[in-house]
């Protein structure tokens, strides 16, 4: 047996860091953000707008990298029309009238970049800051929890007829069209009534529809908002939104994989804004107890708060939790990071800690890392029964304390940082070596 132990050993240390980089985390044999992601977005010149979009595009269209649009106020596609977008278009959302898009239920958006030339929707202002525009909606006739079939984005938005709104229905299937190479900048609009857009939001969208490589920069509210619907989210990526990274709600069914978030003490809003944020139902009497509760499951994430000094800034209140989960839900995570906050997780106070609330509630093969204390309950400062709980070998659950430096391959780099771990002691949770002698 020490024979067969050291020969596990050995081809360990020829490829553990291979191991370590694939094994938690966001995951890639090269690095995924390289090409298509932008760090230093204010910094990127995009041209001055060739065309203008407003009102309702009813009928099937198309965008050409050669032109650079302009979003002039509300933009809705409608009558089942699509609109396609060709690799490497930019749209400018008008900063005066706050432009936004919508794809209406029962129309498509085909917006297909390329690794080497993703489109972009950005702010039209030559200095670009956080909430210059609206944002991006795509509607679909996939299944909610409230009572009816369906419901209607009240936020602000001022459509020329109500059905341009609506969003819900029966088909969990149904497409909506494709948003792959994205990168959605600056938007998250302020309203008087409704608080702030969402960069992306995806209302009732069905599981036929493609979301996958979608960068969103500096939102000033959500940055992905999922109401309802069936979802299959891939390789997004959420940098320093000041609201939640990734919200589901509305009895949303959401795969969320090989996804990151970056968060900054210094923009995250002071009223709440975590990573993930899983949620039923604002108002528990608008939900119908016959539909499914929200239920998420997320593989290969990597959330991470990126801070100057991270004892300072929990000290003195930057700093909260990466998520937090709502009563009537159902989440589990799994080979996932969750660095540099305070605490890790935290669930609603309605949550009784009991097998049957627990066992819809899991994180395994997880690395917490640098957080100051790891799964809560809201209003509650002792979780010795959760830490003995997720603590389980069972759950292969891995706690440690380190700087960025030595936890990422290079999370320092302005413009091409690189989030997979770069630990090899978490290779040890693999259980891949006997060390018994006998």
């Amino acid at each position: 047996m020490k024979k067969i132990t050291q020969t596990a050993f050995f081809v360990l240390v020829a490829f553990g860091p291979l191991f370590a980089q694939q094994e938690k985390g966001i995951v890639g044999y090269n690095n995924w953000l390289n090409t298509w992601t932008e760090f230093k977005p204010n910094k990127v010149e995009y041209g001055e707008p060739t065309q203008i979009l407003s009102g309702n595009i009813s009928e099937n269209t198309k965008l050409l990298k050669r032109d650079v649009y302009l979003l002039l106020g509300d933009v809705f596609v409608t009558d089942s029309s699509t609109l396609t977008i060709e690799a490497g278009t930019v749209i400018l959302g008008d900063f005066k009238t706050k432009g936004s898009l919508t794809i209406s239920n029962g129309s498509r958006i085909l917006a297909e970049g390329t690794q080497t030339d993703p489109i972009i929707f950005t702010s039209s202002r030559g200095s670009r800051k956080p909430g210059d525009w609206g944002g991006v909606f795509i509607l679909g006739d996939a299944p909610l929890n409230t009572f009816g079939n369906g419901s209607s984005l009240n936020n602000g938005l001022r459509p020329s007829e109500f059905s341009s709104i609506s969003y819900g229905g029966e088909d969990s299937d149904s497409n909506s069209g494709i948003i792959k190479y994205v990168r959605i900048e600056y938007a998250g609009k302020k309203t008087i009534d409704y608080g702030n857009f969402s960069a992306l939001t995806l209302a009732g969208v069905g599981n036929m529809t493609v979301i996958r490589n979608v960068m969103v920069s500096y939102s000033e509210g959500d940055a992905f908002n999922i109401f309802g619907g069936n979802t299959r989210l891939e390789q997004l990526v959420s940098y320093k939104a000041s609201q939640n990274d990734y919200k589901f709600n509305y009895g949303a069914q959401s795969n969320l994989y090989n996804s990151l978030a970056i968060r900054s003490p210094y923009i995250s809003s002071s009223d709440g804004s975590r990573c993930l944020y899983i949620s039923s139902y604002d108002d528990k009497e608008s939900a119908s107890s016959t539909k499914k509760s929200t239920e998420v499951v997320a593989e290969n994430l990597t959330l991470v708060n990126i801070s100057d000094d991270l004892q300072s800034d929990i000290k003195v209140g930057l700093v909260q939790e990466a998520i937090f989960i709502d009563k009537d839900t159902s989440f589990l995570i799994d080979k996932s990071v969750i660095s540099g906050f305070n605490p890790a997780v935290v669930l609603d106070g309605g949550i009784k800690i009991n097998n049957e609330n627990l066992q819809k509630i899991q994180f395994q093969r997880t690395y917490f890392n640098n957080c100051n204390g790891n799964i809560f309950v809201r209003g509650d400062s002792n979780n010795d029964d959760l830490e003995s709980w997720y603590g389980s070998r069972s759950f292969n659950n891995v706690y440690s304390k380190g700087p960025d430096s030595e936890t990422f391959i290079d999370a320092q780099s302005s413009r091409n940082p690189d989030f997979r771990l770069r630990i090899n002691g978490i290779i040890a949770s693999n259980d891949l070596i006997d060390d018994d002698e006998d």
